[in-house]
């Protein structure tokens, strides 16, 4: 299993099309094969900050993702919106259990 994760700052004058961009690109991403979860939200006490949560069940499955038609549309709009910063990351391997 790979993990995506991290954060994504948008500029304030952009957040609002980021969202809008983020909804479209999610509703399609949940239907690609592969993914086990997929999340993109806002970040509570923040205006402009934005998590990233994936779960891939492997490379072949994310490198996919990245081909498809929805994720160049929701980088087009990224690049519109004003990234102010961005810090996201894969992590490879481990086993998920419950935490107790």
């Amino acid at each position: 299993m790979l993990i995506v994760t991290g954060v994504i700052e948008i500029a304030p004058e952009g957040v609002e099309a980021a969202k809008v961009a983020a909804r479209a690109m999610v509703a399609e991403t949940i239907k690609e094969a592969g993914g086990l979860t997929y999340e993109f939200s806002q970040v509570i006490g923040s205006e402009t900050l934005f998590r990233v949560y994936e779960e891939w069940t492997d490379q072949a499955a994310l490198e996919a993702h990245f081909a498809v038609p929805h994720m160049a549309v929701f980088q087009q709009a990224l690049g519109q919106v004003g990234v102010v910063s961005r810090d996201v990351y894969r992590v490879v391997g481990g086993e998920k259990q419950p935490l107790r």
